[in-house]
């Protein structure tokens, strides 16, 4: 593989001064594969108020695929809401994504690394077989996912102890480890974990579980047994 073909950059702030020129070029295709709207959005808009340009262009085929992540609030909800109503189509995903990523015109790839000490890399390939893969994956994950219109109204704000429920269903314990580290009886653990279900939209407890990867963010408060 061409070391030529493959440049990391560091940070947003490099990533917008060397390859945001590649934003604002774009002309076919534009697909952007995030766990919510911290990865790229600050990075691409500045992007694209650089070169002064709309998001959207005739011609233009913009996807932004997320996760559920990006519906853990309300305001990140109204968000996606505006981004669709700018004529970007936007998709929910169930599962995680296999890797947060933007590919442009299919010549571009630019893979988003996991942040250490707040700081992102950014790969940038140009190796058509490595394009051509991550496009494929988006594809799949694309064709997989829900579109935003139906994915309802965003959940309400999560309580201390419905983010503990969300910790025990993403670690895989039973319902009775479950009610004993949250100090309650197995059937009122049981229904919450129901009622919580309920509020994600979720289908199942594993379902629920692959949703608590991107709800768990902050430290956690129990509130108080009832």
């Amino acid at each position: 593989m061409s070391t030529d073909r493959i440049i990391t950059l560091h940070g947003e702030s490099e990533l917008v001064r060397l390859a945001g020129h590649l934003f604002v070029a774009s002309r076919e295709e534009f697909l952007v594969a995030a766990a919510d709207l911290m990865t790229w959005s600050a990075g691409v808009n500045a992007a694209f108020r650089e070169g002064k340009r709309p998001h959207v262009v005739p011609g233009l085929t913009m996807r932004k695929l997320y996760t559920r992540r990006a519906l853990a609030d309300p305001e990140s909800h109204r968000r996606l809401l505006r981004i669709a109503d700018s004529g970007i189509e936007v998709r929910i995903s169930d599962g995680p994504l296999t890797r947060e990523a933007i590919v442009i015109d299919r010549r571009t790839a630019i893979l988003a690394g996991p942040p250490v000490r707040g700081v992102r890399t950014y790969t940038v390939v140009n190796t058509p077989e490595v394009v051509d893969g991550v496009r494929s994956l988006f594809r799949a994950a694309w064709e997989a996912a829900t579109d935003l219109a139906g994915c309802g109204t965003a959940p309400p704000p999560l309580s201390g102890q419905a983010r503990l429920i969300l910790r025990t269903l993403a670690a895989g314990h039973t319902d009775e480890t479950g009610a004993r580290l949250l100090g309650v009886s197995l059937r009122t653990y049981r229904r919450r974990v129901a009622d919580l279900m309920t509020a994600l939209g979720a289908s199942s407890r594993f379902q629920a579980g692959l949703l608590a990867q991107g709800l768990l963010d902050e430290p956690l408060t129990p509130d108080a047994p009832r």
